[in-house]
């Protein structure tokens, strides 16, 4: 006699991801307390992380507890017995004193962009921002040109989560037959400088808004790499972009609709010479569009953010790319869900 054995199904996939804003908020409100931080000089009892944090004995336990369970604290002992350390990722990644800091990302998921995914719904049916415009605000980058301050925390939260695909794209990338380089939406400079810095036969400009300049500028000198990175000022949109071997765009494409994604395509593929690479780094989504589900929430959030900005596929790339009139693509995988995809002309 066969016997069937039934497919057991359960409901724990869709209770751990429904209910997943529970871990998600508990780790933001640790970094935005800079509990990693205050534990990156040792081991702390619950009692000193509590007068450290100004916490409430309530739940004190069951928080870090929590942070535990997921995997971001380590500990000895328990409860008012217990001391706790960080894990080794959040060592590295959430101490706000270790150049590999990526929290300044999270910070800002937990200040801003935490209480707009709130109004998902009434973007997917209306198309329309969830940000601070949606209550009459200006645009969050209107905001930062304006605010020296808060632009270069902002450009060091960007630089920092995006550091290991700069670092990875400068690894990988054949630049052997190219001399220049110039980074569209450079931000804080760091894409140029690591290209600079690992293949030092390269020339690298960075190039974005004026508010950014000074920012740059004193990033790259901070880098010793004034003499091969220069920074540039200028709106990508309305003025001429440099002329060089290959233009590069980090997490910038992905701020437009397709006309505004073509048109700037458009003006790199212009501004190379033959054989030059227009290379974008973002978060591409797998052409399947099953697969990178952080490439698809990315999109989403780019609903909330912008008027029309989306994430898309390589398949999506290599159609904008034939029309505008490059004759190559390619793409290459860096870190996590981001990658590079190239154009060559």
């Amino acid at each position: 006699m066969e016997t069937t054995i039934e497919k057991q199904i359960d409901p724990s996939k869709i209770m751990q991801i429904g209910l997943g804003f529970w871990a998600s908020k508990t780790l933001l409100t640790a970094i935005n307390m800079e509990l990693f931080t205050y534990l990156s000089a040792g081991e702390l009892s619950g009692k000193d992380i509590q007068t450290k944090l100004g916490l409430h004995h309530r739940n004190l336990y069951d928080f870090l507890d929590a942070l535990v369970a997921l995997g971001f604290l380590e500990r000895n002992g328990l409860k008012e017995t217990a001391t706790y350390r960080n894990a080794e990722d959040s060592a590295l990644f959430l101490d706000k004193n270790k150049p590999s800091y990526v929290g300044g990302m999270l910070e800002m998921a937990n200040n801003r962009l935490y209480p707009f995914w709130n109004n998902l719904e009434e973007g997917l049916k209306t198309g329309k921002p969830q940000n601070e415009t949606r209550s009459g605000g200006k645009p969050i980058f209107e905001i930062l040109y304006r605010d020296q301050a808060l632009l270069s925390e902002f450009l060091g939260a960007m630089g920092g989560i995006q550091m290991g695909n700069f670092m990875a794209l400068s690894h990988r990338f054949d630049f052997s037959g190219y001399q220049t380089l110039c980074d569209l939406g450079g931000a804080g400079g760091y894409l140029a400088a690591q290209v600079a810095q690992l293949n030092p036969h390269m020339k690298c400009i960075s190039y974005d808004l004026p508010p950014v300049s000074p920012l740059a500028s004193q990033n790259i000198e901070n880098m010793g790499l004034a003499e091969k990175v220069k920074v540039l000022s200028g709106d990508f949109f309305k003025d001429e972009i440099p002329n060089t071997d290959v233009i590069t765009m980090g997490n910038v494409l992905h701020d437009w609709g397709v006309v505004e994604k073509k048109r700037l395509m458009k003006k790199a593929y212009q501004a190379l010479p033959e054989g030059g690479s227009l290379v974008v780094i973002e978060n591409i989504i797998d052409d399947t569009r099953n697969k990178n589900a952080f490439g698809l929430l990315m999109s989403l959030n780019m609903m909330i953010e912008t008027p029309e900005g989306f994430d898309f596929s390589f398949a999506d790339f290599n159609q904008w790319a034939k029309e505008v009139g490059f004759k190559e693509t390619s793409i290459m995988p860096l870190t996590g869900p981001s990658s590079a995809v190239i154009a060559i002309k």
